[in-house]
């Protein structure tokens, strides 16, 4: 199985408890207006998203306690989160089957490969294929990899210039080296803090300055 393409960051994950406070609430801190973007009907879960400049963005995502068919723990923590973090964080490739293999030998629950779909506020349709992120643990190191490929646009190019940009995503972890490994044969620099909590931290630069999430 050969590698194709390179990969690179694709999104950022901030799960929240309550989306529409959680958008009022970065929009104070940063100093720019999330956009709804919309709901993940198989996953049970909405969006908002912010956009951070060179085909990144920032989502907010919370459950969706409208949507009675998909019960907890859904995806990418937002039933595990104590406190609104940044609990994922993607990558986007078009070689999805190589990745999967790579995901799934460092976690065996891992690697399952989904499409999806949604439309966005414009009447496009977003379409993907994603190695489906876990609903545990609360903050997840390794990301999550998507393939944008067969979509019509992507979320980034749906968004109006904020003024936003992403200085850097880093992780901070009790025992950083146990991923050097999978880091380098995703062929991707990512760099670890060691520390006592697991966490991942955003450093953006907004309209009000530095700003860490």
């Amino acid at each position: 199985m050969g590698k194709t393409g390179k990969r690179n960051l694709d999104h950022i994950v901030l799960a929240v408890h309550d989306l529409d406070k959680a958008m009022r609430a970065i929009e104070r801190k940063l100093g720019v207006k999330p956009i709804f973007g919309g709901y993940h009907k198989t996953f049970g879960t909405k969006n908002a998203l912010v956009n951070l400049d060179q085909g990144v963005y920032l989502e907010l995502l919370a459950a969706d306690n409208s949507n009675t068919k998909i019960q907890p723990p859904r995806w990418m923590g937002v039933d595990a989160i104590e406190e609104n973090k940044i609990s994922r964080w993607a990558v986007k490739s078009e070689q999805l089957d190589y990745d999967s293999v790579i995901l799934s030998t460092y976690d065996p629950k891992m690697g399952n490969i989904l499409n999806g779909s949604r439309n966005t506020a414009t009447g496009s349709l977003l379409k993907w294929q994603l190695i489906i992120p876990l609903p545990e643990p609360e903050v997840e190191i390794v990301p999550f990899i998507i393939d944008w490929s067969q979509s019509e646009t992507h979320p980034h190019d749906e968004l109006p210039d904020m003024g936003c940009s992403l200085v850097e995503l880093y992780g901070m972890h009790p025992n950083p080296d146990q991923f050097r490994e999978i880091f380098e044969k995703l062929e991707f620099k990512f760099r670890i803090e060691k520390a006592d909590k697991i966490a991942l931290r955003a450093v953006l630069k907004c309209p009000r300055g530095i700003i860490e999430i």
